[in-house]
């Protein structure tokens, strides 16, 4: 009987080994950035670090950075670990807009979680405007960020699908996206791209005044075919939270994944595994932190979207029995589509391009099509 206890004891010390050893070991600290303090994606990354910090006991520090540019730079430095970003990860993956320079081109990042919720990404119009339709928002000032493509290019898709160009409204820059609907409330624009749970949007809505999304609606082809010639990354969505919208009066509008988290593909695999792992276990203990915060559920996640996904987070997303076969099929794509766009930086490179500027930028994106063409794969751009 002593024998048989003795072999029970081991076979559980055994046993509890194994399972610890399956625990998530996250670092002691974890440094996010995120869009700027207030906004959807800064408030979400706040909420999944406190449930990192209660249940693992890591520190999570959250920089807001007003723009894409300066959301990846401490990630590039090796400053940050992740960024929970906007659209503007598609645009440093393809080295388009603002990436299209010597300092940054086509970048390596892959996903890990992102949120999809019952939020829209789309342009909040101040309501004093008396703007009811996309349209109606020929002639107004639009809000612009320096250092955005995410943010503007959003604006000017959701503008095209009212058929209004860019040279049709009053472009208006700001430094940043809190700056942007500052703007807003002071009465300097009258519309700014954001999501509709946003605290800026929010603040708006409260001010004097007011703000109203206009719609999109999804039966409109031809609007959502200009639409996606600027932003092939939206989808039409019906938004029941936020910006006037509710379950019982939704609205249409365009809306991709939001806040996206994201790292660089040398980013080690077992982080992000166990901040992926950690993100699937946890998730009771932040989904209410945050509005947008429950869109970061595994079953919610588009394992087939615009960019790969870690091979940390693969790992974690495949031990949970969520990631399919088609899933790794599309994998292979988007990694041979990083890989074509890497191979055609690095050659354009040697080949002495204009100093920058938009000699620069012409000449890599006349490169870059060329080069993703005869690997079979869309430019977009």
């Amino acid at each position: 009987m002593a024998r048989q206890a003795f072999v029970l004891a081991a076979a559980l010390a055994a046993f509890a080994g194994g399972a610890l050893a399956q625990a998530p070991k996250l670092p002691q600290t974890l440094t996010l950035t995120a869009y700027d303090t207030g906004s959807s994606g800064f408030n979400i990354a706040v909420a999944v670090g406190k449930a990192l910090k209660d249940r693992h006991g890591t520190d999570t520090r959250v920089l807001p950075a007003g723009n894409d540019v300066a959301r990846l730079a401490p990630l590039k430095g090796g400053r940050a670990q992740a960024s929970f970003m906007g659209i503007g990860v598609y645009f440093a993956q393809e080295g388009v807009f603002e990436f299209a320079v010597r300092d940054w081109g086509p970048q390596a990042l892959r996903l890990v979680l992102a949120s999809i919720d019952c939020n829209a990404v789309s342009l909040g119009v101040a309501k004093d405007t008396g703007v009811k339709q996309v349209k109606d928002l020929k002639g107004k000032r639009i809000g612009v960020v320096v250092g955005s493509p995410a943010l503007n290019q959003n604006a000017f898709a959701v503008l095209a699908f009212g058929g209004v160009a860019k040279n049709q409204v009053k472009l208006v820059e700001f430094s940043s996206y809190g700056a942007m609907w500052k703007g807003i409330l002071n009465n300097e624009v009258d519309a700014a791209i954001a999501s509709t749970i946003s605290g800026q949007a929010k603040e708006a809505e409260a001010s004097p005044r007011g703000l109203v999304y206009p719609p999109t609606p999804a039966a409109d082809k031809a609007g959502w075919q200009r639409l996606r010639e600027i932003g092939p990354y939206y989808s039409p969505h019906k938004a029941t939270c936020g910006g006037g919208a509710t379950p019982q009066a939704p609205i249409e509008l365009p809306s991709y994944p939001y806040p996206i988290l994201s790292a660089y593909a040398t980013q080690p695999a077992d982080l992000v595994y166990a901040l992926t792992k950690a993100m699937i276990t946890d998730y009771a203990a932040y989904k209410d932190g945050a509005p947008g915060a429950a869109g970061l559920e595994l079953s919610r996640q588009n394992l087939a979207w615009v960019l790969p996904y870690h091979e940390g987070a693969v790992r974690a997303i495949r031990e949970a029995g969520a990631w399919k076969p088609e899933h790794e099929a599309h994998q292979q794509k988007a990694l041979k589509r990083q890989q074509t766009l890497a191979a055609a930086w690095a050659a354009f490179l040697k080949t002495n391009p204009p100093e920058g500027g938009d000699a620069f930028r012409k000449a890599w994106m006349t490169v870059r099509n060329s080069t993703l063409q005869k690997a079979g794969f869309d430019t977009v751009f």
